[in-house]
């Protein structure tokens, strides 16, 4: 039984990238790409903590990416036999990923709630410099990024702590 994420990061980072495509070149995709990837995998890796939750994933699957395509107003006329990678996105980890990039304070609680010293596994999310952030203007504005962050944005900071009050 597959136990690990890895299908679900790559199609959920993918969907984000094609969703804020990178202005510029293939070193401009290539920056934006790896910073998604990262906050897709610690939102994955909060998300499903133990190896079970991410054997059920893989079996249940994680959904799809039709609602965050409806949300952005993605045009979905795509082939699902050509594009069966969408049924590997999943919605929470798309939205928490968008909460880790347009918030630095809360990516950075995010990776430290993770096991282990993994702040350095994850310095293009956490201290992005100025190439990176010029490749990522779209990926990382929390305008444009608000209809997918809101989604689930209540439960990721529950999930860091679940303490926390929300104020309306």
């Amino acid at each position: 039984m597959q136990t690990d994420l890895s299908p679900v990061i790559a199609a959920t980072a993918q969907w984000l990238t094609r969703s804020f495509p990178a202005p510029g070149g293939a070193l401009a995709a290539a920056l934006c790409e790896a910073q998604a990837r990262q906050a897709v995998t610690v939102a994955a890796r909060l998300r499903y903590p133990t190896a079970m939750d991410a054997a059920l994933v893989a079996l249940a699957g994680p959904g799809g990416s039709a609602r965050l395509d409806w949300v952005t107003g993605a045009d979905t006329d795509e082939d699902t036999e050509t594009h069966a990678w969408r049924t590997w996105v999943d919605e929470v980890v798309a939205s928490w990923a968008a909460c880790l990039l347009a918030d630095p304070a809360l990516a950075s609680l995010a990776v430290s709630a993770l096991d282990g010293d993994a702040a350095g596994e994850f310095r293009r999310l956490l201290d992005p410099d100025d190439i990176d952030r010029r490749a990522t203007a779209l990926l990382r504005h929390p305008d444009l990024l608000s209809p997918v962050a809101g989604l689930h944005h209540a439960s990721l900071v529950s999930r860091l702590d679940p303490d926390t009050k929300l104020v309306a």
